[in-house]
């Protein structure tokens, strides 16, 4: 059966996959925030816990954002 929509012809099976495809990349999205989340919060905690100077802590984050890109460049 084909998309009754104006000027859509795709098959019905291929907006349902499209629409599958849109979900899974959202909830991958979502573990992705949730994931970032969590590691702000342990740095946070860190920062917090040692008493770190805010030079200290721009370190500390500088080095979360490079291991976060070697993992990116891992990826690809």
């Amino acid at each position: 059966m084909l998309n009754k929509l104006p000027g859509t012809t795709k098959p019905d099976s291929y907006i349902e996959l499209d629409m599958m495809l849109n979900d899974a990349r959202r909830e991958e999205r979502l573990a992705r925030a949730e994931l970032m989340a969590s590691r702000l919060n342990v740095l946070a905690w860190k920062i917090r816990s040692d008493g770190m100077t805010h030079i200290e802590a721009a370190e500390l984050l500088n080095q979360e954002a490079e291991k976060i890109q070697a993992q990116i460049e891992e990826a690809h």
